[in-house]
């Protein structure tokens, strides 16, 4: 939702946690890409039919394209990006090892197929 000076996106409080952030992610990658609203209505319309909310608002929020179209799936690529780089999961991370677990996790980690890192040593 635009406001005068700043946006908001407002997620379902029903929706599992991780969709939560999926949504949010998405909306993101809408703002980031600057899409545009397309009219759902007119502001008299919403005005007859919204009177508290201002038109601009109401564009704003019932007005993206919900289809398969190319916005939604690079605002989707752009949300999936970011969510990999702030993700707990992401690749680059590393983790303290306590002393107690390294035997593990040097056995677990020969589980994993190999880096080109590990290929090159």
């Amino acid at each position: 939702m635009s406001g005068v000076d700043r946006d908001f996106i407002v997620v379902e409080d029903r929706l599992a946690p991780v969709h939560q952030h999926q949504v949010m992610l998405h909306e993101l990658g809408h703002f980031i890409c600057d899409h545009e609203t397309t009219p759902v209505m007119t502001p008299e319309a919403s005005r007859l039919l919204l009177p508290s909310l201002d038109p601009e608002l109401v564009r704003r929020v019932l007005g993206r394209d919900h289809s398969n179209s190319e916005a939604e799936q690079e605002a989707e690529y752009v949300g999936s990006i970011i969510g990999r780089r702030i993700s707990t999961w992401a690749v680059e991370r590393i983790w303290d090892i306590p002393p107690e677990a390294e035997e593990l996790v040097a056995r677990l980690s020969a589980l994993e197929k190999p880096t080109q890192r590990d290929r090159s040593e």
